[in-house]
């Protein structure tokens, strides 16, 4: 769809515009990232069995990368729904490093980082729709429910033209032996009778 090619583009210009930026200073985001680098370092210390990196230059380049990389595959409609995703995994970190605006003082600073804050919880809600936009095509949740129901049907159709021939092999199998016993008291009563 038209307005699919025109908005991806849009919405992953500023992620891979500012990923660029990133990856060419990485020193100028470090500072913001500190404290939620070092956040998540330590509970992803706690909770997995591996220590994790804290160089927050590192991480910085990392979400630089991530944002660059799945801001071009989203624009290009590669892969969009991870890329969508991935993208939205990558800003919420981003924002709360870089617009906490809840700790300034400054009301022109506050103001500024307000805006962004919310510019940027803007385009997570542009990324999460895009994330489960199905383009059309019906979702995999809905697929694999359609799919459990024909077999289904197919299961039951089967139980019930077995059971049917299982009631008409019972039904020969009676009369079978019905026509046997006749046959067999026929012969008594011939032998019986000396023919």
């Amino acid at each position: 769809m038209l307005v699919r090619r025109i908005a991806r583009p849009l919405l992953a210009a500023s992620f891979v515009y500012g990923g660029i930026s990133t990856l060419r200073n990485p020193q100028s985001r470090v500072p913001g990232a500190r404290k939620i680098v070092g956040q998540i370092a330590d509970q992803a210390d706690k909770q997995l069995p591996i220590e994790v990196p804290k160089d927050v230059e590192q991480w910085v380049k990392v979400d630089a990368g991530i944002k660059v990389g799945a801001g071009a595959l989203f624009a290009l409609g590669v892969f969009p729904r991870l890329s969508a995703l991935a993208l939205a995994g990558s800003i919420v970190p981003t924002t709360l490093a870089g617009h906490r605006f809840w700790e300034d003082s400054d009301d022109e600073k506050k103001f500024s980082n307000q805006a962004h804050f919310l510019k940027n919880a803007g385009l997570l809600g542009g990324l999460l729709i895009a994330a489960v936009d199905t383009e059309g095509k019906p979702s995999a949740s809905w697929r694999v429910r359609r799919a459990s129901d024909k077999a289904i049907s197919k299961a039951e159709a089967k139980f019930e033209k077995a059971q049917k021939k299982a009631e008409k092999a019972q039904k020969k199998a009676s009369r079978g032996k019905t026509q046997k016993k006749i046959v067999k008291q026929a012969r008594k009563a011939k032998k019986s009778a000396g023919l």
